[in-house]
C-alpha cells in the first residue's frame, strides 16, 4: 500500500501513545484525531489521554483497526506485531526510532503492509 492509501484508512490505533504533551506518542495520537480519525490510544502504564480512555493492549480495543501507528521501543514493537497479526490489523506505520531492523523484518515477514515515516510530517 501506498502511504497516501494506507493514510486513507480512518480507524488507527497509537501504541506508545502518551499523556506527556512533549512526546510524539501524544502527538501524534492528537495529530490524527484531530484530523477526524477515529483513534485509539494503547499503553498499559496510563488509563486516559485528555479523558479518552487508553487501552493497555490491541487485544482491549473495541474495534480492529485498520493501521497500527508504533511509537515504541523494539521489544514492545515486536510483541505488537504478533499482536496485530492475530487481530487481523493488515497495516503497520512505523515512525522513526521504532522502525528497527527487526521490527520491520518480522512485520515483512508475516504478512504485514510496512509504512517506514512519521505520520506528523505525511498527513498535513
Amino acid at each position: 500500500m501506498t502511504i497516501q492509501q494506507v493514510l486513507d484508512q480512518k480507524v488507527w490505533a497509537v501504541i506508545g501513545a502518551t499523556h506527556k504533551t512533549d512526546k510524539f506518542g501524544y502527538k501524534i495520537y492528537k495529530h490524527l484525531k484531530n484530523h477526524g480519525y477515529e483513534v485509539y490510544p494503547v499503553n498499559p502504564n496510563i488509563d486516559s489521554i485528555d479523558g479518552d480512555k487508553c487501552y493497555s493492549s490491541l487485544t482491549d480495543l473495541p474495534v480492529v483497526p485498520n493501521v497500527v501507528d508504533f511509537v515504541v521501543p523494539e521489544k514492545v514493537g515486536l510483541a505488537a506485531v504478533d499482536e496485530c497479526k492475530v487481530l487481523g490489523i493488515p497495516t503497520v506505520w512505523l515512525q522513526p526510532g521504532a522502525d528497527k531492523p527487526a521490527v520491520v523484518k518480522k512485520a515483512t515477514e508475516v504478512g504485514l503492509n510496512v509504512i517506514e515515516d512519521c505520520v506528523l510530517v505525511q498527513l498535513p
